[in-house]
């Protein structure tokens, strides 16, 4: 029985167990109820309606439940629960605690369903008459997404995973779990994933669970306007939603690769991850279906592509999940979730889904108000059309390659992904996004129905021409025209698009502010691509090795290290000079479970004078917990038109001890004077200079010392202090070794002073002749600390960000637009 198991705390875990369990029957009972309430003929009848509200509250309160006792768990360290003890440790702070939250699958789900069932609340608020079929489609899906927590075995099948698994019950081979006191040998969590500890990462994931919830929205209303037969209707009431989710879902996306950038040492923002080519997969349908939309409430074309997109685009929420959680991706992506057990689970809930909108656009497809006359070709409709089709195909380039492990599993092949998956990404991408950029520029200037041609031709012709003689001197001062000639288009596509969308924001400031939102969004797409385009394809680098070696084993082209011509190998305080700079390695220091390394930038003018100084802190990350390899964490320099990015790529294996290593061993009785070379003495008077090889030392003042490290001092002891300058490669330092009598014994406590590569010993005072003994060990010259180091230039990449917020400003207008006009209707 549980009780006999000694410290447990199981009252929270059975108590959030039955929210689980409870959320799951508030689900179903509000997806029946609603259903009925939908299908119901008698429209006095209201009692359906009742239940099934009463219904998604109790699981929107369930769902609450969940979080409030997984928090808890989590908070206070409650080591039986396998999902605690997996993801946490007691060594975080509170707000890694807090990401710890959604740092499993359970947790993921669980945001996830959270999310689904705020907007719901608020669906039930402002839905009016379409809240019955509409929260029908919500309510199934929290089916689902309950479903995935509940951790039950069923028919010999696994349901889900709970949060709330106990350690000793999680099938983990190991005999102390089987003891009745394990939780006495369990005194910390396996912890979070160093990487993983990054601001990014505490507002990254619930960010994109709100983006990936929220696209059920308008899919919810696309099988309702289906079923219903209100075909046209649930498109005004769509289109704010659609344009929540893909403001969302990109925000979501670009904050991720915010957190590559600053964790991550591959050296960029994004690197064609399977698991993060993914997340756009739902983005760039939900923008295709957007945009469809609007041309068919402006003119009544391409009802049948907008409601596939819209449809679709849940479907590839669906499928992203899948692939991230299903284990799938396990051998080619960094990102992707292990095998939970879900598999067919998460399979049945894509198959559910999709099968409901193939049936419901099959059963309708007679009634579909589908256009039997052609758009004009020289109208804006048309050409949103096209776009919508390219960011689709877009889409399908993606799933076809990212889903290679996928095709192999169910055709029992071996395909492989291209060789060069990157450049092959790059390329076929950059292709589409040159297309789909002329064409956010010159639908601007297309009117919806019939534009007058000449006119047309005249104004998106001379826009082009400024556009060209634009890119010219961009892609040669930034040396993208080096690179595969697409990327020049793309540039000349954003710059384009810019140029067209700024006239239509200069025309909305003139009054018609309709039109600002979309202007103000394609704008910030288009910087979004100028910054990334520069930055990823001309980023430089800073740290050149002419001579092509790096005197560390396995560092070559080949290895898993890096290229030796991109990085420098650099000696503790001796400076090596690296572009315009001159870096010097002045020392580390340790922060568990990071430790930094302190790298001197300095540049110097024609006069030899410094004109610039900065140190940057790349770190490299430990978990000792989990036994895992230390990760390399940039740190970067930013300047307004670029960043100096700087990482650790190697570093020896054995680090020398820190300041405070050092006394603890002295402490203890141990020596490190195995990491020195034989002690000097020297007898020396206050203000009297010792030399060393890199700098020399001044007795600044002896004085008394009242304390000592916690040691009780009488009136018989004495503790003197000896209060040392130190001047190594022009920097200065303190230090103050101490020397005490205590009782009938003397003991002396040294000082490191790591950046020197010094311990100073105060060894002796000699009163009569006014003299102390200073003793000084000195790292060898030959054994001194190294780093590897590896800095990159990225040229231009703010516009990549600040492209962002204005695409954000964009879409938040947008947003604005549509509910006013909901609102005059």
């Amino acid at each position: 029985m549980d009780k006999a198991f000694q410290g447990e705390h199981l009252l929270p875990g059975h108590l959030g167990q039955a929210f689980v369990i409870l959320s799951f029957g508030a689900a179903l009972l509000s997806t029946i109820s609603y259903y009925f309430a939908t299908t119901n003929t008698n429209k006095l009848d209201n009692s359906w309606l009742r239940m099934a509200r009463l219904a998604f509250y109790a699981n929107s309160i369930s769902i609450l439940g969940v979080v409030v006792c997984l928090f808890y768990v989590i908070y206070n360290h409650y080591f039986e629960y396998h999902y605690v003890w997996s993801y946490t440790s007691r060594s975080l702070p509170v707000y890694y605690i807090v990401s710890g939250f959604w740092n499993g699958q359970e947790g993921g789900f669980l945001l996830w369903t959270f999310w689904q069932a705020v907007l719901g609340n608020i669906l039930i608020r402002r839905a009016k008459s379409w809240e019955k079929p509409v929260m029908t489609v919500v309510s199934l899906s929290q089916l689902w997404l309950a479903s995935m927590l509940i951790g039950i075995q069923f028919l010999g099948a696994r349901i889900g995973s709970s949060p709330f698994l106990l350690l000793r019950n999680s099938g983990i081979d190991a005999p102390i779990l089987s003891q009745l006191d394990y939780l006495s040998f369990i005194k910390d969590g396996q912890g979070m994933n160093p990487l993983l500890q990054n601001y990014w990462m505490v507002i990254h994931p619930p960010t994109l669970f709100l983006g990936l919830a929220s696209v059920v929205v308008p899919f919810s209303y696309a099988i309702a306007g289906l079923w219903q037969k209100r075909y046209k209707e649930w498109i005004a009431q769509a289109i704010p939603y659609a344009l929540f989710a893909a403001m969302i879902l990109g925000t979501g996306v670009i904050m991720g690769s915010l957190w590559a950038y600053e964790s991550l040492s591959f050296g960029g923002f994004w690197a064609w991850d399977p698991v993060e080519n993914a997340s756009i997969f739902p983005w760039l349908i939900v923008l295709g279906g957007l945009h469809v939309l609007i041309v068919f409430k402006n003119t009544g074309h391409s009802y049948f592509t907008g409601t596939m997109l819209i449809l679709l685009s849940f479907v590839m929420v669906l499928y992203t999940s899948f692939l991230s959680r299903s284990g799938i991706l396990g051998e080619t992506s960094v990102h992707s979730f292990t095998d939970l057990g879900m598999f067919w689970q998460l399979v049945s809930y894509i198959v559910v889904f999709l099968g409901i909108s193939v049936w419901l656009l099959i059963a309708r497809w007679k009634e579909l108000p589908i256009t039997k006359k052609d758009e004009e070709t020289y109208s804006r409709e048309f050409w949103m059309f096209v776009g919508a089709i390219f960011l689709g195909l877009s889409c399908f380039h993606l799933v076809l390659v990212t889903s290679i492990p996928v095709w192999n599993a169910i055709f029992g092949t071996k395909v492989a992904p291209p060789t060069d998956l990157v450049g092959h990404y790059n390329v076929i991408q950059a292709s589409f996004a040159m297309v789909i950029t002329i064409l956010t520029g010159f639908t601007q200037f297309l009117k919806y129905k019939k534009t007058d041609i000449t006119r047309f031709f005249i104004t998106t012709g001379l826009y082009l021409l400024c556009a060209a003689l634009i890119t010219i001197p961009v892609v040669y001062a930034t040396g993208l025209y080096k690179l595969h000639f697409v990327f020049t288009l793309v540039m000349l596509g954003s710059i384009y698009s810019i140029l067209a969308n700024g006239k239509v924001l200069a025309d909305a400031l003139k009054g018609k502010f309709k039109l600002a939102g979309s202007a103000v969004a394609h704008i910030g797409f288009g910087l979004m691509l100028i910054g990334a385009l520069i930055a990823a394809g001309t980023r430089g680098v800073v740290s050149k090795n002419e001579q092509g070696t790096i005197a560390v084993s396995g560092f070559d082209k080949s290895s898993g290290i890096g290229d030796a011509r991109e990085n420098v190998m650099i000696y503790k305080n001796e400076p090596v000079k690296m572009g315009d700079y001159t870096v010097t390695y002045l020392g580390d220091s340790v922060a568990a479970p990071k430790r930094y390394f302190r790298v001197d930038y300095k540049r110097y003018d024609n006069d030899g004078k410094i004109a610039e100084e900065f140190v940057l802190r790349p770190n490299v990350l430990t978990n000792p917990q989990a036994g895992s390899e230390p990760s390399p964490v940039p740190d970067t320099k930013h300047f307004l038109l670029h960043d100096l990015y700087t990482h650790i790529t190697a570093l020896p294996v054995a680090k020398q001890p820190t300041s405070s290593e050092s006394e603890e061993a002295a402490a203890h009785g141990e020596s490190d004077d195995k990491n020195y070379d034989p002690p000097v003495a020297h007898q020396i008077a206050v203000g009297d200079t010792i030399r060393f090889r890199e700098g020399f030392i001044v007795v600044k003042a002896l004085v008394r010392e009242k304390t000592l490290q916690n040691i009780p001092l009488t009136d018989s002891d004495y503790a003197f202090g000896a209060k040392l300058e130190v001047v190594s490669n022009g920097k200065t330092y303190q230090a103050e070794p101490v020397y005490m009598i205590k009782g009938k014994n003397a003991f002396d406590f040294a000082r490191t002073v790591d950046d020197a590569g010094l311990k100073l010993m105060l060894t002796k005072i000699i009163p009569d002749k006014n003299k102390v003994e200073i003793t000084v060990y000195q790292q060898p010259e030959n054994k001194k600390p190294w780093i590897v180091m590896r800095a990159l230039d990225f040229p231009y990449i703010n516009f990549l960000w600040a492209g962002t917020v204005i695409m954000i400003i964009g879409f938040l207008l947008a947003i604005f637009r549509r509910n006013k006009e909901l609102k005059t209707t």
